[in-house]
This record gives structure tokens, sequence and C-alpha cells, in this order.
């Protein structure tokens, strides 16, 4: 009765991300990415991403020994997503399956991360977000994961843990390498969304960067005294330019001809 009374009760913003959410000056999940601001409060998720399904992949009894004996707890595995690129994995114990179950979708939506999607197979190459845009790869423990682009009609060739994860971010067509101990829901829930998330490390921008020339310390170097620029041999081909004459050879040009006229 108090879960219910509290999921009835309005919500009263604790955080400054979640006054900002409540006033509408944050009105998108990829500003909060952005601005790298961790989320403290479900209700963010709920007002930014309303379409979200939750899934319940694997609910187990722990034990763990005290000094009054053996304590029990219920563990619930969660996975919550969008299908248009959002994931979240959350684990949740308590003393019961139902409260462990509340617990890891409070968990889930405060690990939500955005994964880039995209068609990076080179036997497709349509441009839409059915798969990932490049090859991945994801470990927790020792469970190891690969995931690789696929072309349009190929399916998600996954286990069954690993392909309920990759269904609940939108990717439609993919191949996948497993290693280790694959059998571990927790451990394979995790890798697979790591690989996910390794997307986001990898940035291309299309903006141009104006390169300018900068000049070398040879250029800015004094010439020293004495130096001569070499000069470029003339081709043979070449007309050769007419030599100036001497004032000898024309005084004797003037001087034969002063003779013969007399």
């Amino acid at each position: 009765m108090r879960e219910r009374e509290r999921e009835r009760a309005p919500w009263v913003p604790k955080t400054e991300l979640g006054r900002k959410v409540a006033a509408g000056q944050v009105a998108s999940f990829d500003e909060i990415v952005a601005a790298g601001k961790p989320i403290l409060e479900t209700q963010i998720i709920d007002l930014l991403l309303p379409d979200l399904k939750e899934e319940v992949l694997n609910v187990s009894s722990t034990q763990r020994m005290t000094a009054y004996g053996r304590k029990q707890q219920m563990r619930a595995v969660i996975i919550v997503g969008n299908q248009r690129g959002y994931i979240g994995v959350g684990v949740g114990k308590a003393a019961e399956a139902r409260d462990a179950i509340q617990e890891a979708i409070t968990d889930a939506k405060k690990n939500i991360v955005k994964v880039n999607l995209g068609c990076g197979s080179w036997e497709c190459g349509c441009g839409t977000p059915h798969s990932i845009p490049i090859k991945a790869f994801g470990k927790n423990s020792s469970t190891q994961i690969e995931i690789r682009p696929a072309p349009k009609g190929v399916g998600i060739v996954a286990g069954s843990v690993a392909k309920k994860v990759l269904e609940f971010v939108g990717v439609k067509d993919c191949w996948t390498f497993t290693k280790g101990r694959t059998r571990n829901v927790l451990n394979m829930v995790l890798a697979t969304v790591n690989a996910l998330n390794s997307l986001n490390q990898m940035k291309v921008g299309t903006q141009t960067i104006e390169v300018k020339p900068v000049e070398t310390p040879a250029q800015t170097l004094p010439v020293p005294e004495g130096f001569q620029e070499p000069v470029e041999p003339a081709p043979e081909n070449a007309e050769k330019p007419e030599e100036s004459k001497t004032t000898e050879e024309s005084e004797n040009e003037t001087g034969e001809g002063a003779t013969s006229t007399s």
C-alpha cells in the first residue's frame, strides 16, 4: 500500500537536474548525456523516455553467512529499453522477489545509456539504423562478447540473453561471438551492454578545419653576406642573346667606314 501511495503522490524533485526537468529547461535525454550529469531520480527518465519497456531476465536466491546464521535474499536482473537506442540494466536484492524486481527497475532507469545505431555492413550499405556502425567488443568477468554488423535479413544471431538485450536496444541484424562462462545471466547482460556502450567512445565530426601555412625557421633567418642564389641553366634550344660590342670594336667599325668614304 505504501508503494502504491508513493507512485500516486506528485513528484517533488530533490536534485538540481530534477528541478530543471520538471521546469522544462531540459527537454531530452541527450542533453543530460552531453552534460555528463548523473541521474539520481527515476522520475526524470519517466518524463523524458516514457516509452520504456521492462523485461525480467533472471530471479535467483542468494545466501550469505552472518553471525546469526545464513541470510537468504532474492536477486533480480532486469533490462529496460525502448528499441530506439536506449538500454539500461539493473540489479536488485531484497527479501522478497517482488521487492527485488522493483529495486532492479529503479537501478536500471538510473543506468540508462544511449547506443549509436547504424549500418556498418559492407554487404548492405543502406544507411538505416538496423545494426551497429562498427564491430564492438565487451567483457564482464570471464564472459566476453563480440558484436559485428550484418546486412538486412540476417536477424540477430546470438544466444537468448544477448538477443533479448539487442532487441531492447533496437538492433535487428547482427552477428555475435562469445567466450567464457556465457550461462551466467548477469555477466552476459553486462558484457553485451558494455560492448554497445563502447560505440560511444568513437566520435566522428563533420566540421572542416582551415589549415594556415606556418613560417619555418629557415624563412626567418637573415641572408648571409656574399650569398648568391643559384641560376638555372638555360635550355639547349634557347636562342642566345646578342653580345654587346665593346668600345674598341665599335671604334674600328666607324674608322673603316670613314676610310672607305674618303
